[in-house]
């Protein structure tokens, strides 16, 4: 049999200082390819140059930091942040080229940042792919009720020009099939899910009164919606408690809850846990808010948990991993009142914990490293044929 090839594999993104999931599933997955399947990785970065990785990075993998700076543009006005952008941008392009041909990968996979603009452009010989973490309608997405009319064209130019600019890559790799149909005017799209983080030393015993949610404090998180929901909750079953775990500023959030006259005591709103997993296991039932989610990993880790899990249908990611009244409930999407309905009958109905708690333990096994990674290993197969 012949032996497997061991690829030389560029990924392009800005930083790892950062705690984001992008940042955790790259460094998940590159880590595997040079431990366990020999494969030659480099990380290509523009951000962060002495700043510490957030997640732990294998010794085997090289990290090249081009010091572009794009972060510079963040305390810039508006004009100066035009000028300094192109001349960046032009710097980036240069030494992005430059380390390319200089290292001959045989694959160059972009995590859909500046480098998109030119990256097919660049002529070093590696099969150019793009992987998105984010649905297409949030994909940097000017429009919105709070959007002027030159933002909103504009919105409409750029998505057009980017159209262009990712039909040129060999595959560009999206996390759904939702993701999947919504990129109609693409024919090199493929379908690889995001793996699961990690995997737990046990499961919840599913005792503990307490339903938990994950997820940094932002709008598109839905804690709003979820705290609304809570209070017809906590009003009925006065023995159970909401905890929450995000970073970022959750002051509109405390205000809200006076608003609603919700029982802090019962309804806890807490920073970033260096323990997510210890926060499942002493949970009982996993609940997702969001807006929209790219995919929606913490569902996963919930599942791997052993937790029942109740989520918004929201675009696209919890669609895609729970089958509803199977591994897990769907609500539609921003309906507060049929969550709140939806989390008091899981809460009255120990049983039923028990049976979705079970079915989400097996669904979260489709989603491990080795089997995404074998996905991912096919692709590149396929490509340098």
């Amino acid at each position: 049999m012949a032996e497997e090839r061991r690829y030389k594999i560029v990924y392009c993104t800005p930083a790892l200082y950062m705690a984001g999931g992008v940042e955790r599933v790259l460094t998940l997955k590159a880590n595997y390819f040079a431990e366990h399947c020999g494969y030659d990785i480099t990380i290509i970065l523009t951000e962060g140059k002495d700043k510490p990785f957030f997640y732990p990075l294998s010794e085997k993998i090289k990290v090249i930091n081009l010091d572009v700076n794009f972060e510079d543009l963040w305390t810039c006005t508006f004009l100066k942040k035009i000028l300094v952008y192109l001349k960046k941008q032009r710097l980036f392009k240069k030494k992005l080229a430059s380390e390319l041909k200089r290292l001959k990968p045989d694959l160059t996979i972009s995590l859909l940042r500046r480098e998109i603009n030119f990256i097919t452009s660049i002529q070093d010989g590696s099969k150019k792919i793009g992987e998105l973490h984010i649905n297409r309608a949030h994909y940097r997405n000017f429009e919105g009720k709070d959007a002027s009319f030159v933002k909103t064209q504009f919105s409409k130019i750029w998505m057009h020009d980017l159209v262009g600019k990712l039909q040129k890559l060999d595959t560009l790799v999206v996390l759904t099939e939702k993701d999947k149909e919504s990129w109609i005017e693409l024919n090199n799209v493929q379908v690889i899910p995001d793996p699961l983080s990690f995997h737990p030393s046990s499961i919840s015993p599913l005792s503990n009164k307490r339903v938990i949610a994950v997820g940094r404090y932002s709008h598109e998180k839905g804690y709003d919606l979820l705290l609304s929901a809570w209070k017809m909750v906590s009003d009925t079953c006065k023995d159970w408690k909401l905890e929450i775990f995000g970073d970022g500023d959750h002051s509109s959030l405390d205000v809200l809850l006076d608003q609603l006259q919700i029982d802090k005591p019962r309804c806890v709103l807490h920073g970033r846990t260096s323990d997510v997993e210890k926060e499942y296991l002493d949970s009982s039932i996993f609940v997702c808010s969001s807006r929209f989610e790219g995919f929606g990993m913490v569902i996963l880790e919930a599942m791997a948990c052993g937790l029942p899990v109740i989520s918004f249908d929201c675009p696209w990611g919890p669609g895609s991993i729970i089958s509803d009244g199977v591994d897990g409930y769907l609500v539609n999407n921003g309906d507060t009142k049929n969550l709140a309905e939806k989390i008091i009958s899981l809460i009255n109905s120990e049983e039923d914990r028990v049976r979705v708690a079970k079915n989400a333990l097996n669904k979260s096994n489709q989603y491990s490293i080795d089997t995404i990674a074998l996905q991912w290993k096919c692709l590149f197969d396929t490509l340098m044929k």
